[in-house]
């Protein structure tokens, strides 16, 4: 049996690239940092950074242009993949990436925590943060007579 899976969650080193393909199917590349902190044998703190190529196919490759940028944290699930081409100058080059299946966004930079899916792209012009009054149940007063549940 063989098992090709990868999970990354870092941030995004450069906005997401988008292109097509002949058939019309889109394509987005991007590249995350993860970051990774341990203790020498002399007990000195260590910290190590490594760049994960991503590609990312179809609408989910639309959704990651439209709403991930430089900066943004995902996480990403897929398989890893090495390709190869002949370079101009005639050598071969190879790049192993994670081709993503799954990608789900991570917090906004610089927001009040919890994980938000969708995130607007910076349009330049500042905006207000303006918070909407939530709706609250209003619970009656009067007991609930378990008889009076229809089911």
């Amino acid at each position: 049996m063989y098992f090709n899976r990868a999970i990354v969650i870092g941030n995004l080193t450069r906005d997401p690239e988008m292109k097509a393909l002949p058939s019309g199917i889109s394509v987005t590349t991007f590249s995350l940092a993860t970051n990774r902190v341990w203790k020498d044998k002399d007990g000195k703190q260590q910290e190590s950074t490594d760049y994960h190529n991503i590609v990312v196919f179809g609408k989910q490759a639309e959704n990651v242009a439209r709403f991930l940028k430089k900066g943004s944290s995902a996480l990403v699930e897929g398989r890893m993949q090495t390709r190869s081409w002949d370079a101009q100058d005639g050598s071969k080059k190879y790049r192993t990436e994670v081709v993503a299946d799954r990608i789900q966004f991570g917090p906004r930079p610089g927001g009040s925590g919890g994980s938000t899916f969708a995130q607007k792209p910076d349009t330049g012009a500042k905006q207000e943060n303006v918070k909407e009054e939530l709706e609250t149940i209003q619970y009656p007063d009067d007991e609930i007579n378990p008889d009076d549940i229809p089911f």
